[in-house]
């Protein structure tokens, strides 16, 4: 697992050591640097799955838009590189840094590898399911979706969720982890993907019957849903809460991956019910308490109040102190500056500075001040 992120003139960071932990949580002001942490280890992903190659592809490859090379390295970099190192747990550094293919090209949307790593074999590199990245603008709910060409055991649900309902359609049947079914008490529990995923897409959305369908001899795969019961009938994915299918390839994902590997996902919370993103907080927890390293990127409160109820009533067994939150503001010379904090058995948190998830208490402040001035 990576114990540590450090990035050197990368976007907006002059210098960055940043923490990781079993579960890790990055929120904060917008534009604070929050989603560039993500970046650097997708860039640094492509660097490691493709050493031979030289380069990174600064946009296309895992829903990347970060433009040319200077919008990626930090104008006050005297050497013109950006650097990406990580540590793993077991005390071994892994550095990469990146700079402009050649001379004057500045503009080019790729980036050559400067300094790599002589070998490297962490889930950073892996496929799925030792890593998965679903960003932030995953597909809506489409009448068809794609099927990879991936083989089955590294087939992985896309950045986007688009190959979610051929994940389904393949290894629907396949087994799942017993410390990730959803209600572990019930002796009628069926541990497969399939099952697991409607189990759980009950909890944080609503109870609901997946049928997902490759279409034989094409690239084509689609979803159906339904409500459980006789008179329920099967609907296109159009005619359903965008809820669904914008949380169904998360819980996919999680459910696949394996332990000791990666999992980083932007915006849980994405058209959820403020109780369907405690749940898909707790459901997170759950995964990180099982072994999968999981990294978000979140502005809900409820997501995080998801993962301390967890934590505090022991369905996260062990997940105490293995949660690192990190709150991002932008500091008064405009540069990104995070404190971190950390949670303890009882759910409570290590620390609760200024601006960190108190709007719903400004807000009710400011309507008291006004009712008691209208008295």
């Amino acid at each position: 697992m990576i114990a540590e992120v450090r990035l050197e003139n990368f976007k907006r960071f002059r210098e960055l050591t940043l923490k990781t932990a079993n579960l890790t949580v990055l929120t904060g002001a917008n534009g604070a640097g929050k989603s560039s942490v993500l970046h650097a280890l997708l860039l640094a992903r492509q660097a490691a799955k493709q050493p031979e190659k030289g380069h990174v592809e600064l946009s296309g490859v895992d829903n990347l838009a970060l433009g040319g090379v200077q919008d990626v390295i930090n104008h006050e970099a005297v050497d013109d590189r950006a650097a990406i190192e990580v540590l793993d747990t077991c005390g071994t550094r892994r550095r990469w840094s990146f700079e402009a293919t050649s001379a004057g090209e500045a503009r080019t949307l790729n980036a050559a590898v400067a300094e790599s790593p002589d070998e490297y074999a962490g889930a950073l590199s892996g496929s799925a399911p030792q890593f998965s990245y679903l960003c932030a603008e995953r597909l809506g709910p489409r009448d068809v979706l794609g099927a990879s060409a991936s083989s089955l055991d590294e087939l992985d649900v896309g950045s986007r969720g688009e190959f979610v309902a051929h994940v389904l359609a393949s290894l629907g049947r396949s087994r799942i982890r017993d410390g990730r079914i959803e209600d572990r008490q019930s002796a009628s529990s069926v541990a497969s993907l399939l099952h697991q995923t409607e189990s759980w897409m009950g909890r944080i959305v609503r109870p609901t019957q997946i049928e997902a369908e490759w279409i034989p001899h094409t690239s084509i795969t689609r979803l159906r849903f339904k409500r459980p019961g006789l008179r329920s009938e099967w609907t296109r994915a159009p005619n359903e809460a965008f809820g669904i299918s914008y949380v169904l390839p998360i819980v996919v994902a999680a459910l696949r991956a394996e332990t000791g590997g990666l999992l980083i996902v932007e915006n849980p919370e994405a058209h959820l019910h403020p109780s369907g993103q405690s749940q898909i907080g707790r459901f997170l927890a759950r995964i990180a308490a099982d072994g999968v390293q999981v990294i978000i990127e979140t502005h809900s409160d409820h997501v995080l109040n998801g993962i301390r109820v967890a934590v505090a009533d022991g369905s996260a067994e062990g997940l105490a102190k293995s949660v690192a939150i990190h709150f991002f503001q932008v500091g008064d010379d405009g540069y990104p500056t995070f404190q971190t904090m950390e949670l303890e058995r009882s759910g409570q948190l290590t620390a609760w500075p200024a601006g960190f998830f108190d709007q719903t208490l400004v807000d009710l402040a400011l309507l008291a001040s006004r009712r008691a001035r209208k008295r």
